[in-house]
């Protein structure tokens, strides 16, 4: 998805200045985000209007993770924060539920000694 450029629209539900100070972050894989927000974070803009906060993803340069920046009151930060990391946990136990059913497949075919 790529690195987003910094906010300049605030939604009307964050509070200006008081709710930008101490933003609650998390690390979500990168390979994860098109899942949790959707195609292009598409789903960004209804992920912060039923939280009501404000979301800011940074890609780190030398990992292969992205900060998720979330700006809001303190008990609606905490909630997203747990949201979108719960989101990420199953996410991730999909795919790895999906790469041992893959392997599983793949082993019950049993390729003859020609096919290796």
């Amino acid at each position: 998805m790529g690195t987003l450029s910094a906010r300049k629209d605030i939604p009307p539900w964050v509070k200006v200045p008081e709710d930008l100070k101490d933003p609650e972050v998390c690390q979500v894989q990168t390979r994860l985000l098109e899942a949790i927000f959707g195609p292009g974070g598409a789903r960004i803009p209804y992920i912060e209007q039923v939280s009501k906060v404000m979301l800011e993803l940074k890609v780190l340069e030398s990992s292969d993770l992205t900060e998720v920046v979330v700006y809001g009151s303190y008990l609606y930060k905490l909630r997203t924060k747990w949201m979108l990391q719960s989101m990420a946990e199953w996410h991730r136990q999909r795919q790895e539920r999906g790469m041992l059913k893959l392997a599983e497949a793949m082993s019950a075919l049993e390729l003859g000694p020609w096919m290796k």
